[in-house]
């Protein structure tokens, strides 16, 4: 087997145990593509945030698209617009959180540990690193209001997840 190659069997050995438990309870087979609470919330991928229990939400309630910062990209505003036309979202909740690597660094300083880990000159690629985490949540709360491709009827706002208190922070933007 070559660096390439992968066992998914062995590799992946814990997933496979974990979904076998999951899918032998699996009851959301009716499920549609459509949000049901007719949101979508836009977020960082950090572990310690999950999204449908701090809302109060539940499977099939919420489109969820994450990245690292919780940034409004290109590619998210091309995934929202699919949601707001075809799959039932009227309301976007971009919702960064505190404690956050993406605003605790400059982007220099993340592609150096980077290159401290790996040996992987990540320069290439824009980071996005943000020194004002609510002025940059406040850009892209306005970016995407300003999108022309979505319905003049979605709504969206911004908040900031605090990850030890477990509250959100609404931002007035």
């Amino acid at each position: 087997m070559n660096s390439h190659e992968l066992d998914f069997d062995n590799e992946f050995a814990d997933i496979l145990v974990g979904n076998e438990r999951y899918a032998s309870n699996f009851n959301e087979s009716e499920l549609t593509g459509v949000a049901r609470e007719g949101l979508a919330v836009v977020t960082c991928m950090d572990s310690r945030i999950d999204p449908l229990a701090l809302l109060g939400m539940l499977p099939g309630d919420v489109k969820i698209l994450r990245n690292a910062g919780a940034r409004v990209t290109e590619d998210v505003l091309r995934t929202l617009v699919l949601a707001n036309h075809l799959l039932g979202v009227n309301r976007v909740l971009i919702m960064p959180h505190t404690d956050c690597r993406m605003a605790s660094a400059e982007e220099s300083d993340v592609h150096a540990a980077i290159y401290k880990a790996s040996g992987i000159d990540s320069r290439g690629i824009e980071i996005r690193t943000v020194s004002d985490q609510v002025g940059a949540l406040k850009l892209d709360v306005t970016r995407a209001r300003a999108y022309p491709l979505f319905a003049q009827s979605l709504v969206v706002g911004g908040a900031i997840f605090d990850v030890r208190t477990g509250r959100l922070i609404p931002q007035d933007v």
